[in-house]
């Protein structure tokens, strides 16, 4: 019986060549539902989580025709959790899962040959033996993560850590490993293209005299790093770096000069250092040292708590000539141009002794701009008028987004007249014309484009207006 495939997480389905022909292998591209982690104190073996989550009751097969699973035929010794077979993805997701050892690693080899991205966060795993046995039986794995395991006082062996040698992507957060582990992996994986490294308390790095020439990507971010000097050992160890996050660490500046730090990442592409403590423009400029930098991110440091949002974006952009992305968002010409002229004008009377280097460069390049007028283009709401009528004339504050109807019945509380028997002219003192009458009691005062110190003439039905001469 076909189960209905409301019941079956979405799959896609690959094919390789083994020795006796093609064979099918399915990958999840929908993550499972998290297994709730077992009562059994002593934790369950990777095997055993296996076995129970991709099992044909929990994960039934497709017997119709299109996209499918793979069912691995397995001959399995007395008493083994494996079934006859596994309905087995090539992303296996088994976080949360209370697992603290390997298993059988006979098993593992025969039901996870095909596997590429494993994630075991959330696990007991404190063990690398354990953790190496199922990585090494795991032959084309490409990412782990092993984040939110305790793996704080664990100690790995160089024989153990030959095991995960094929991996390019390790993800480590919040898993308190430490820096002497990191550097023993770096040194063992040596395809290694993204580490992350996020959570784990460092408030200091060893350098190491072996580089990890492949990783481009450094994610070392919620740590607690203040000194430069623990940055600068990261660049002979990691000589390929593209992209560095180290965000939230309370790094207070930047302590190299140009020449240090032209060398120091010369292939760093986007660098992060949002919620740091950097609070000198000087910190700002010498990113432009970093000959490949292109984004930057730098939201929530101290130096900029004090300005604006519009001038923030515009200050950064200004200061940092070579990027085409800021917080994530790319930098056109045009908002390149308009910052850079703000620049100027926002330090042009600043004494000459507290400008910065860039104001020199720019106003090279713009020439000295003046301060822009200050226009204030809200629309206006009332005017202040003076209101004739015969011999009377009183000053009165009008709204501009009433009708004239509305007009007429403020001026009664003025000149004794009802609104039925006023006509009313406005007058432009601005204008060599007469008088124009509002007789539209619907249109809008605004339409008149009625200014500060215009007269409003109120007369009689009965009699015709009566220009005002002074």
């Amino acid at each position: 019986m076909t189960p209905d495939s409301s019941d079956r997480p979405s799959v896609q389905t690959q094919e390789k060549t083994g020795e006796s022909g093609p064979v099918q292998v399915s990958s999840a591209v929908q993550q499972e539902a998290v297994m709730e982690p077992p009562e059994d104190s002593a934790g369950r073996s990777f095997v055993e989580v296996l076995s129970e989550k991709y099992s044909p009751e929990n994960f039934p097969l497709r017997r119709g025709p299109g996209m499918g699973v793979v069912v691995v035929p397995t001959v399995a010794p007395q008493g083994s959790p494996m079934k006859d077979r596994l309905n087995m993805p090539t992303i296996l997701v088994l976080n949360s899962c209370g697992i603290i050892r390997a298993g059988d690693q006979a098993e593992i080899a025969a039901f996870c040959a095909h596997v590429i991205e494993l994630d075991l966060s959330h696990n007991q795993l404190q063990d690398w033996r354990q953790i190496s046995k199922i990585v090494s039986n795991i032959p084309n794995l490409e990412f782990l993560n092993l984040s939110s395991n305790p793996l704080a006082g664990g100690r790995l062996e160089p024989p153990c850590a030959g095991g995960f040698s094929r991996v390019r992507r390790l993800v480590l957060n919040n898993t308190q490993v430490s820096w002497d582990t990191v550097l023993l992996l770096t040194r063992e994986i040596t395809e290694l293209e993204e580490l992350f490294l996020c959570l784990n308390e460092y408030s200091g790095v060893s350098a190491s005299s072996v580089a990890c020439p492949t990783l481009r990507l450094l994610h070392i971010t919620d740590n607690s790093l203040q000194d430069w000097a623990e940055v600068r050992k990261l660049g002979p160890m990691f000589p390929g770096l593209d992209t560095l996050f180290m965000a939230n660490n309370n790094l207070a500046s930047i302590q190299d000069n140009e020449d240090v730090l032209r060398r120091l990442f010369p292939k760093l592409r986007s660098i992060s250092l949002s919620n740091s403590g950097l609070n000198q423009w000087e910190d700002i400029e010498k990113l432009n040292f970093f000959p490949k930098l292109e984004e930057v991110r730098l939201q929530g440091i101290p130096l900029l708590q004090s300005y604006t949002n519009a001038e923030r974006r515009s200050l950064m952009i200004a200061q940092l000539p070579v990027i085409s992305q800021l917080n994530g968002s790319v930098v056109s010409d045009c908002e390149r141009e308009d910052a850079e002229r703000f620049f100027i004008r926002y330090y042009v009377d600043y004494p000459e002794e507290e400008l910065p280097y860039r104001y020199h460069s720019l106003v090279t390049k713009y020439g000295k701009l003046e301060p822009l007028a200050e226009i204030d283009l809200r629309p206006r709401y009332r005017a202040l008028v003076e209101v004739h009528c015969e011999d009377k004339v009183e000053q009165l504050s009008i709204r501009l987004d009433q009708t004239v109807a509305e007009l007429k019945k403020q001026l009664t509380t003025v000149v004794q007249l009802s609104t039925s028997s006023m006509r009313i002219y406005y007058i432009d003192k601005c204008s060599a014309f007469g008088p124009e009458e509002m007789k539209y009691n619907t249109r809008a005062v605004h339409s008149y484009s009625i200014q500060d110190g215009d007269e409003i003439l109120v007369v009689p039905k009965t009699k015709g207006p009566k220009l005002v001469t002074k």
